[in-house]
């Protein structure tokens, strides 16, 4: 078979370590005689293996011991409510940074949860998500703020948090830059993340909460409570077994690899390798401002849609695939998630350098 390389934003790419050990375990989890995706929730095999993926990921994030992990379903999708709905408590006032697609998800879906008030505190709508926007000195204390660490459609991404923030709440989306980038947990209250693209298969959704924000909190349905979601594990009905199952492997595969700090130089890389000759090719350019510049997806453009087009159907028969801009934007995107090998990159980038000689190089 040949060489594939997949650039898709999610679901994305897994290490091929992990995968050729499910592979070889699919059948017979831990010699069971049956596979995991058979086994019980409730038996020592699944509590086992769960105990583990909680124990690595806590190493990976160094979690501390007074926030809950969560192993929840629903995407993060489901967060966009879920969040308001346990932590806009005192005043149900939150605050959020408008800063792509899903920040405008996320404002869309609290604003649905009876007398929650989401204020957009800053945004970058007017420059059409391109950059990040700068955040101004907050007036009020809001029950949380709420931060899209990386936006995997704009190609924009926070490496610090902005300073203003500090004493505030702060709620962070990491769905497509969890462990691909150091931030330090104790400066959120709370972090949600879907697994499908640095983590493992959809189907699994991971939250990180302070304990002291959940307990006592207002009586809710227990499937989103996070307090009773946490009392019992994570395991109220049937959790996504496989899904964390594979979470499992994927953080052990990343202390082997050397954790976050190995991951963020490894992804700084890959993507100044592109980020390289985009600034310095004729055809294909970022529109993306460089101080906001994502290091997992990397959006780009030719600047005529029909070339785009072209470009992609050619770069599929080459082995390149996934390369599709989301519809909202077009043009091309690169993820480059923590599975996803330099060598992808310098192919891609020897293919662009192709493709732009063949097309005479003109934007």
């Amino acid at each position: 078979m040949a060489q594939i390389y997949n650039f898709s934003a999610g679901p994305a790419v897994l290490p091929a370590p992990v995968i050729r050990q499910v592979q070889s375990e699919l059948v017979s989890y831990k010699n069971s005689g049956m596979s995991i995706m058979e086994i019980s929730h409730r038996s020592s095999l699944y509590t086992d293996m769960e105990a583990e993926a909680e124990e690595n990921l806590r190493k990976l994030m160094r979690i501390p011991n007074d926030y809950d992990v969560l192993f929840l379903q629903g995407g993060g999708t489901l967060q966009f409510a879920m969040v308001p709905l346990n932590l806009a408590q005192k005043n149900k006032q939150t605050g959020f940074v408008d800063s792509g697609h899903w920040a405008q998800r996320a404002i869309e879906e609290a604003r649905l949860v009876p007398g929650v008030k989401a204020d957009i505190i800053a945004s970058s709508a007017a420059v059409n998500y391109t950059a990040l926007p700068d955040v101004p000195e907050l007036r009020q204390q809001y029950d949380y703020v709420h931060l899209t660490l990386n936006n995997t459609i704009e190609g924009t991404m926070y490496r610090d948090l902005p300073n203003v923030l500090h004493g505030q709440t702060l709620v962070g989306d990491m769905s497509s830059n969890i462990m691909a980038q150091r931030y330090n947990v104790e400066d959120f209250g709370l972090i949600y993340a879907g697994a499908q693209k640095n983590i493992g298969p959809a189907g699994m959704t991971l939250i990180i909460v302070k304990h002291d924000l959940v307990e006592g909190g207002t009586e809710l349905p227990a499937m989103l409570s996070y307090a009773k979601q946490a009392a019992k594990h994570s395991a109220l009905n049937t959790p996504p077994v496989f899904a964390i199952y594979v979470a499992g492997l994927v953080f052990k595969w990343l202390l082997e690899q050397g954790g976050v700090e190995e991951m963020q130089k490894r992804n700084e890389k890959k993507s100044a390798y592109l980020y390289d000759f985009l600034d310095s090719s004729s055809l294909f350019s970022s529109p993306v401002k460089k101080s906001s510049r994502s290091v997992t997806n990397i959006p780009f453009v030719t600047g005529n849609a029909e070339l785009d087009q072209h470009f992609v159907a050619a770069a599929q028969e080459n082995g390149l695939v996934n390369l599709k801009g989301h519809r909202s934007v077009g043009g091309m995107r690169a993820s480059l998630y923590n599975a996803f090998p330099y060598e992808g990159v310098q192919k891609l980038v020897e293919f662009m350098e192709r493709f732009e000689q063949s097309v005479g190089g003109n934007k």
